[in-house]
């Protein structure tokens, strides 16, 4: 029944969900059934089961899980600017894939939910990285097991939320409003800012925050990030991948009205 309800409601382009298309309800399904979604949801289980099964004391586990809250967000754009804005990875023909996957192929289409999650085989390892060292070094196993279902969890929310920056949706609280309009920006008008999804205070900190379009000069790249047809041609190896060469502005939904 979910599979004939996405169907009737014309919110595939091709194998992908088309944010643009869908409305809140209908993210809502696919959202709760999306594969990397029920995934995450398995392992945060499987985190918190394991620290019930090996816990010993409140307060590692409470302190583990704070640190994650305040250290994710900095990691996050840690990662997000300097790695997936950075032009290195599509420089070698070995990382190209990658760097397509995990953000070019968003920044072309924004629309497009298949491309917006990152891949398992990526964030996975990667949300280890992070929180597992945090949680052991502050209370052994179960704390590590706390943090890393920390990680998952705020994973989880943060997706959520990208999801609603790009959906035709307007939002009635006003905090989600202006997340969404900061979001925007940062697909639609310049991709060199405002590089956080739920929280700006590490582009306030690094002064890459900016309010609305005057506060920013319009940038070229904010839909290629640099990789235009120059770029491609000593560097084709994500275009051979893509089959066509870079946009300049993305497929699919009217890029001025998830903008309200």
């Amino acid at each position: 029944m979910i599979t004939n309800t996405l169907k009737n409601s014309s919110i595939r382009t091709g194998r992908s969900f088309d944010l643009g298309k869908m409305n809140l309800s209908q993210l809502w399904i696919a959202y709760l059934t999306y594969p990397t979604i029920l995934l995450y949801f398995a392992l945060i289980l499987c985190s918190f089961t394991v620290m019930a099964y090996t816990y010993t004391a409140f307060v590692p586990v409470a302190v583990s899980i704070g640190a994650v809250m305040l250290v994710y967000p900095m990691v996050w754009y840690a990662i997000h600017r300097f790695i997936l804005h950075g032009r290195f990875l599509y420089r070698m023909k070995w990382s190209a894939s990658l760097w397509k996957r995990i953000h070019f192929d968003h920044h072309q289409d924004p629309h497009l939910l298949d491309v917006l999650f990152g891949s398992p085989l990526n964030t996975i390892p990667t949300i280890a990285v992070v929180t597992i060292p945090i949680g052991y070094a502050i209370g052994g196993m179960p704390a590590s097991a706390a943090a890393f279902g920390a990680g998952l969890t705020i994973t989880c929310i943060y997706e959520f939320f990208h999801c609603i920056q790009h959906l035709n949706y307007k939002p009635r609280m006003n905090w989600i409003q202006r997340m969404k309009q900061r979001h925007v920006l940062h697909h639609f008008h310049n991709e060199n800012g405002n590089y956080g999804i739920t929280s700006f205070v590490a582009d306030r900190l690094f002064r890459s925050y900016y309010r609305d379009a005057r506060g920013c000069p319009r940038s070229p790249t904010v839909f290629n990030l640099g990789y235009d047809i120059k770029e491609a041609q000593h560097y084709p190896w994500v275009m051979e991948e893509t089959g066509s060469p870079p946009r300049d502005r993305p497929d699919g939904a009217n890029t001025t009205r998830n903008a309200a």
